[in-house]
């Protein structure tokens, strides 16, 4: 091992400690509080080491919080977990990513070397948002797929005579995660005083549902105008029929087209990542030198321009 092979070495060392003690300090926040003696008012002797360990956690967490609030990083931070469906506070889970990252990392130092394990702790935090968005996308898929149910909750509420407010309440009920949520925020919202219909929009803005946006709208203009909402709704539910079936059909045409741009997208850095470690010497030319780095790195800008045009050419948007 060469002078540079050390440097790195101790830095991704460094990394990894700091990444330990936060991981350490997470266990010790989940883990249970101390039993309390009711006679004396004390904690056990067992547990009272506990205590330290618990403080180091808390102000741990404390400090990550204070960094995001300072960076005003906070509120967008909890709107992406509270779309992705994850109750976790902001802090712990920027605590937990580091965790997982420096799992990541660590796995990577011990199989492949210093390099790689550098590389996992650059790349932990784009796998941490990318993983958001995942969760976040999977999420909205459920509550678009589960739309058409809404809508005949919604419209055979109205018929057995509920006011438009019970029926919301009765399909909060009745349906299945995330409509049951996000159906209850919007209740709990208009009994806190706001308007049913910025509420229903708010909904459909934070799940990015064009086929709920015309609900929203359905139900906004019956509460100026009038009529038979159920009447209504039922059009509407058998328009978003219509266009979940259209859009099945255009996912099974274009279902070769996507594998094939993840093949391509993926199979270079699954060869190089499997030559790694099958043949751990066989890339040492490509990173010891100029023209080694300069072609890897003009690989990486042609793998991410590739990519992109492959995910536009198989998206489709009606």
């Amino acid at each position: 091992m060469n002078a540079a092979d050390g440097e790195v070495t101790a830095l991704i060392a460094g990394l990894l400690s700091c990444y330990a003690a936060l991981t350490v300090a997470v266990l010790f926040v989940a883990a249970p509080r101390p039993p309390v003696n009711v006679l004396n008012r004390r904690t056990t002797a067992s547990t009272g080491h506990r205590t330290f360990t618990a403080g180091l956690a808390k102000r741990s967490t404390v400090a990550v919080e204070a960094l995001l609030k300072r960076r005003n990083y906070t509120a967008s931070m909890a709107g992406a977990l509270e779309q992705a469906g994850l109750s976790v506070k902001a802090a712990e889970f920027v605590v937990l990513a580091l965790a997982g990252t420096a799992v990541f990392a660590g796995s990577a130092l011990i199989l492949a070397g210093p390099l790689p394990a550098l590389a996992a702790l650059v790349i932990g935090p784009f796998g941490v948002r990318f993983a958001l968005r995942f969760l976040a996308s999977r999420r909205r898929g459920k509550f678009a797929a589960q739309l058409d149910e809404t809508v005949q909750l919604l419209a055979g509420g109205l018929r057995a005579g509920h006011s438009l407010l019970r029926a919301i309440d009765a399909a909060a009920g009745e349906a299945e995660a995330p409509t049951s949520e996000e159906f209850s925020r919007v209740i709990n919202q208009t009994r806190l005083g706001r308007d049913l219909g910025e509420a229903l929009d708010e909904a459909a803005t934070r799940m990015r549902s064009e086929d709920f946006e015309w609900i929203a709208q359905a139900i906004a203009i019956h509460r100026e105008v009038g009529g038979n909402l159920a009447d209504v709704l039922d059009q509407v539910g058998h328009t978003i029929r219509e266009r979940n079936q259209i859009r099945g059909q255009v996912k099974a045409l274009s279902a070769e087209g996507r594998i094939s741009a993840l093949v391509l997208g993926f199979l270079p850095l699954a060869i190089t990542g499997a030559l790694m470690v099958m043949s751990p010497g066989y890339m040492d030319p490509m990173v010891e030198s100029p023209i080694g780095l300069v072609m890897i790195g003009v690989s990486l800008v042609l793998l991410v321009i590739g990519g992109l045009w492959l995910r536009k050419v198989v998206s489709f948007k009606f």
